[in-house]
């Protein structure tokens, strides 16, 4: 007992002067930010006599078996820690080798998603740079589940209303789902200005020169231009995308989503309608049999073009059964080229002359000769009764009793709109017109638009109408897409379509060109520039119409001071104008070989006056001019 008291009085002021010491340095280090304490004189921490090292010795053992106790704990916890770092990097090794495991298991399992292994240097870990481009590309599916802007069809209205919709919404992401394999192309060079090219791969590069000299393709744009379908949800500033080989087969409208043909399924906010339509066949061509079928093309993708090129070099004749804008177009330029290679060209249809649904009678036969002069055999007034395959040729017999034997059919008859979403949409179909019907905003329900061909629209001027030609494409494209981000405006603007016979005889119209109508023509001698190939060398484009409808007409036009003149029967219509009149009101205007005056065309069908004489409004096109 008489030790313990002993060491704890030496003990005690020790313990004292520590404890003061810890808390002046507390005081001055933590409050003040002050430098370190100094150390203390050995002398002022004895409670002994001076010079006494007992104190010291004591002192020094209870700061050695604080370390002491501090290094213990430390190095306990940096065991603690390296255990748990281990057995997390083997967790992580037994997951990669699970993985892998399951990888080699599954034969359908896609070889990019094990990544490759390369060699390294001890201590060195060597990783593939473009392992992690891979491994993100993997985990994105090939069809994006959701899509802002979708916009079923892959033809020029679907275009133009993409560029619309990246116009107004510049980080918009618009997804293009075609039945296709081709990026979005233009269809008139594939009746007119690739059949003229001399370039024997034309076929394959589909780049043609326009009737201005100009070379360019067939493809809107280069397939640098859109951005992956993968990589449409990812990708910054959003962009375009085009989606081929794919159809879309069912619409659920109040889920907003579509299901393709392969069950995938893409939700949307915003939809478009632009399916086009399929050529019509006529039915007796479709009873007459497979051996007929193989012998026969429905004209209008890249792949009828590329397959009937390649037949008009390989058989003797060849029958175009149609006499519109289209099957007129095929046979100037096969005839063209028959001259070159002794290929039979055969027109037939059951009107009086080319075109005779749309133009008055005397054009019509006018037109008539112009083909026949490009060394086609039209054949009017020629109804096809049957038709068979017998000893290697295609037999069509006429109801008239006219037999034609021919090796290859191209039917030119029409096009039959697409409308076989309607009933899983629950669309309307218009049952005169055909296509789906859609209001003066394009709009068929309050997030889907329809374009194109398959849009029966009401016009705001002329009612309700459906148009199959380019700039309509055009212009309801662009009008949809203007629609879908929020600009509600009505169709107004008219599109127009144009026709070339060749590079010599061309025509532009406007409106409801109908035959059935009365017109008014007038016309005037043509000069060396009242042709299509000199149109396009003023303008510098082939088609024409992605220029004019940017063009806007004055109010006023200078008026030709000699009076415009009414042919008779048998003249040169080198070049006019022929109004299509509707209770005495304007609806429809042909310009023959008169070009870059649409905008005053367009005017006055907009106006939708009464003219007492329409000899004096042909006067604001300047015919006689030259």
């Amino acid at each position: 007992m008489l030790k313990c008291t002993a060491l704890w009085q030496k003990l005690a002021p020790l313990a004292r002067a520590s404890s003061s010491l810890c808390r002046h340095h507390v005081r001055r280090k933590v409050l003040k930010c002050d430098k370190m304490v100094p150390v203390i004189p050995k002398a002022l921490m004895s409670s002994g006599a001076p010079g006494s090292a007992g104190d010291n010795a004591a002192y020094f053992m209870i700061v050695g078996a604080a370390f002491l106790g501090g290094g213990i704990y430390m190095y306990s916890t940096l065991s603690q820690d390296k255990k748990r770092y281990q057995d997390r990097l083997n967790e992580i090794s037994s997951r990669s080798v699970q993985h892998s495991e399951d990888a080699s298991a599954t034969p359908h399992t896609p070889a990019a998603v094990s990544a490759p292994v390369l060699e390294s240097t001890p201590g060195e870990l060597k990783t593939d740079p473009s392992s992690t481009e891979s491994d993100a590309a993997v985990s994105l599916p090939e069809v994006p589940p959701h899509a802002p802007y979708l916009l079923i069809g892959g033809g020029t209205a679907a275009f133009a209303a993409a560029r619309s919709i990246r116009a107004r919404d510049p980080g918009a992401r618009v997804l293009i789902v075609t039945d296709e394999s081709d990026l979005p192309y233009m269809r008139p060079p594939l009746s007119k200005e690739l059949w003229f090219s001399d370039d024997p791969s034309v076929i394959d590069t589909l780049r043609f020169k326009q009737w201005n000299g100009k070379e360019r393709s067939i493809y809107f744009q280069p397939p640098s231009f859109y951005v992956s379908p993968r990589e449409l949800s990812e990708v910054e500033n959003g962009g375009v995308a085009v989606l081929t080989g794919k159809k879309v087969v069912h619409m659920d409208v109040r889920g907003n989503k579509v299901r393709l043909n392969d069950d995938t399924e893409i939700s949307y906010d915003k939809c478009l309608i632009a399916t086009g339509g399929v050529p019509r066949n006529l039915q007796v061509l479709e009873r007459a049999g497979a051996a007929v079928a193989q012998h026969t093309t429905l004209f209008r993708k890249i792949e009828d073009f590329r397959c009937l090129e390649k037949i008009s070099r390989e058989v003797k004749s060849m029958t175009i059964v149609g006499g519109g804008f289209l099957g007129s177009e095929l046979a100037c330029a096969l005839g063209r080229k028959a001259k070159e290679t002794g290929l039979e060209v055969i027109q037939m249809f059951p009107e009086k002359g080319n075109m005779g649904k749309v133009l008055p009678e005397y054009l019509s036969n006018w037109t008539t000769n112009k083909v026949r002069k490009e060394g086609v055999n039209v054949m009017t007034e020629a109804v096809v009764k049957h038709v068979s395959f017998q000893d290697g040729k295609v037999e069509i017999k006429l109801k008239d009793g006219r037999v034609v034997k021919t090796d290859h059919i191209v039917a030119a008859v029409g096009l039959e709109p697409s409308v076989e979403l309607a009933k899983s949409a629950g669309l309307e179909v218009d049952s005169d017109l055909g296509g789906y019907r859609v209001n003066s905003e394009l709009q068929a329900r309050s997030n889907i638009w329809v374009a194109g061909d398959a849009a029966c629209f009401y016009d705001i001027r002329l009612g309700r109408r459906r148009v199959e030609h380019h700039d309509h494409a055009v212009v309801s494209g662009r009008l949809a897409g203007e629609n879908m981000t929020g600009a509600s405006k009505p169709y107004w603007h008219q599109s127009m379509f144009w026709s070339d016979l060749g590079p010599d005889v061309g025509y532009e119209a406007i409106g409801i060109v109908d035959s059935s109508l009365p017109t008014v023509g007038v016309f005037a001698k043509a000069t060396p520039k009242d042709t299509p190939k000199a149109a396009t060398e003023e303008s510098g484009t082939g088609i024409r119409s992605e220029s004019e409808t940017e063009a806007v007409a004055s109010d006023e036009a200078a008026a030709s001071t000699s009076p415009p003149r009414i042919p008779q029967q048998g003249e040169d219509y080198g070049k006019g104008v022929i109004f299509y009149v509707r209770d005495k009101v304007v609806v429809g205007i042909i310009l023959w070989n008169v070009f870059n005056r649409m905008p005053i065309a367009r005017k006055i069908i907009k106006d939708g006056e009464e003219h007492a004489d329409l000899n004096e409004v042909a006067k604001l096109f300047n015919i006689h001019e030259d």
